[in-house]
């Protein structure tokens, strides 16, 4: 039997080639939750017009009955993702390339594969790796394709620590940003995420033994690509992002920007913080 100090890793690594296929519409309601959600435009969405960036993170989610969910809150595994022995799960980051904007009423169909397993001993204790592709359509046409990086690691024994290093620099653009538990609740709704570490105060301190509520990857990813399109006027053709380091609610966060040799560098961080998501766009 596999457990995580003798994983079946070519049992795992027998889901590579899994696809799955998921269709959702991008309707004017979501489209205002999601702009009420990160302080975007007040304005009623107009059929047509394009969609904030990464709202494809709220479509097509997986929708299992609420008593299917693992202890975590999340789906049980050995579906579409493989069973990895390892209880805690993030997203680690994404590659994306952008060739069309989605728009306020596109049914989007969205093709997703496991193109890789990999487990390996880290600094921190076993990790599995597992790489999900994702291609976003909208009639036939590819709008987006990612690689997405989610990560799985053995439990904590006490009190997470925060990855000892130089404070986060202060970028040619930054703006501070309000972290609240309201925000991290109001992101997992939208995006049906049931991970507890996110709203569950309880779970994410005495379980995870996080010292708050922990800030989703892509949020933070959402909302430095908006500031970006923001800074520059327009939807960049490539974006990329990692998680550094874990940022709570109880964290007082920003948002930075900086040009690097032509394209534009993005980086969350605390005040006195390491960076917590670093991310690159290029137009």
């Amino acid at each position: 039997m596999s457990d995580s100090a003798n994983p079946d890793v070519d049992h795992l690594r027998s889901w590579i080639g899994r696809e799955t296929r998921d269709s959702d519409l991008v309707s004017v309601d979501l489209v205002k939750k999601f702009n009420a959600t990160f302080g975007l435009s007040t304005a009623e969405p107009a059929w047509g017009s394009p969609a904030p960036l990464l709202v494809h993170y709220c479509l097509a989610q997986p929708t299992g009955p609420t008593d299917d969910l693992a202890d975590d809150g999340h789906p049980h595994r050995g579906g579409f993702l493989p069973p990895v022995p390892l209880p805690r799960r993030m997203w680690a980051g994404s590659s994306l390339s952008f060739h069309g904007d989605l728009k306020v009423g596109d049914l989007v169909m969205r093709t997703s594969r496991i193109a890789d397993v990999v487990y390996k001993d880290g600094r921190s204790g076993k990790l599995c790796f597992v790489a999900v592709e994702h291609k976003v359509e909208v009639a036939g046409s590819l709008k987006i394709e990612e690689t997405q990086n989610i990560v799985y690691r053995e439990a904590s024994q006490g009190e997470v620590e925060r990855r000892r290093s130089e404070i986060a620099p202060i970028g040619a653009w930054t703006r501070a940003w309000n972290v609240s538990s309201p925000l991290l609740f109001r992101y997992s709704a939208i995006t049906f995420n049931a991970h507890r570490i996110h709203y569950d105060r309880g779970y994410a301190t005495t379980v995870e033994n996080y010292p708050g509520l922990v800030v989703h990857g892509p949020m933070q990813a959402t909302a430095l690509l908006n500031y970006a399109a923001e800074i520059k006027g327009g939807r960049p053709n490539r974006y990329t992002f990692r998680s550094e380091a874990p940022m709570f609610d109880c964290d007082t966060a920003h948002l930075h920007a900086a040009d690097k040799n032509g394209s534009l560098a993005l980086w969350t961080a605390t005040d006195t913080g390491p960076v917590a998501l670093n991310a690159e766009a290029w137009w």
